[in-house]
């Protein structure tokens, strides 16, 4: 997937970042500078923002050691349902 705004190739994270800021639903990203470039903000408060939701344990984003972003594990990281 590409940036819409200037045609970079999209990490998983910066998909991510977008649908957290911008819209959950959204099916066109940009890419971090020029997220930064519309919230008039540098790119590095992005990358915070990146670290902070992973840190917090947003699904969207790729957790270290647990998998790449996207990974269907059919439970969206809870336990079972017993019974």
């Amino acid at each position: 997937m590409s940036c819409y705004r200037c045609g970079a190739l999209l990490t998983p994270d910066e998909i991510a970042v977008h649908r957290k800021l911008v819209n959950r639903g959204a099916t066109r990203h940009l890419c971090k500078r020029c997220l930064a470039a519309a919230f008039a903000v540098p790119v590095s408060m992005i990358e915070e923002r990146i670290e902070y939701f992973r840190r917090s344990g947003c699904m969207l984003f790729a957790q270290p050691g647990k998998g790449e972003q996207g990974e269907n594990t059919g439970n969206h990281g809870r336990r079972p349902a017993e019974g």
